[in-house]
């Protein structure tokens, strides 16, 4: 079993910054993939990020492309979501992934979820 555990969520007005953090204990493999998803409020989770290894290849949804920097660290069991320039519609739970295939398919059903932490953004 792998368990992951988010931080850094938290309020932040438009045009702020947020750093997420992800970090995997239990049962880990370094040569998979990482992630980051989001839920807003009467909407489906969506793909935000992905990454298979430190300074690997990475994904991100066009929505978050220029703006956010996801990395990899600690023997790859640490993720973080750098968001820069963040607006008010990047308000949700995002929740941190991972799974044993290397793969950035934005569709990959991920084996392992975090709690997920909240952030908003205030205009």
């Amino acid at each position: 079993q792998v368990q992951l555990v988010e931080f850094g969520g938290g309020l932040v007005q438009a045009g702020g910054s947020l750093r997420l953090s992800c970090v995997a204990s239990g049962r880990t493999f370094s040569g998979g993939v990482m992630g980051w998803f989001r839920q807003a409020p009467g909407k489906e989770r969506e793909f935000v990020a992905a990454i298979t290894r430190n300074n690997g290849p990475k994904r991100y949804a066009d929505s978050v492309e220029g703006r956010f920097t996801i990395s990899r660290f600690n023997t790859n069991r640490t993720v973080t979501l750098q968001m820069n320039s963040l607006k008010p519609e990047d308000t949700a739970i995002y929740y941190c992934a991972a799974d044993s295939r290397p793969l950035l398919l934005p569709n990959l059903r991920y084996a392992y979820w975090g709690q997920g932490t909240q952030v908003t953004v205030s205009s």
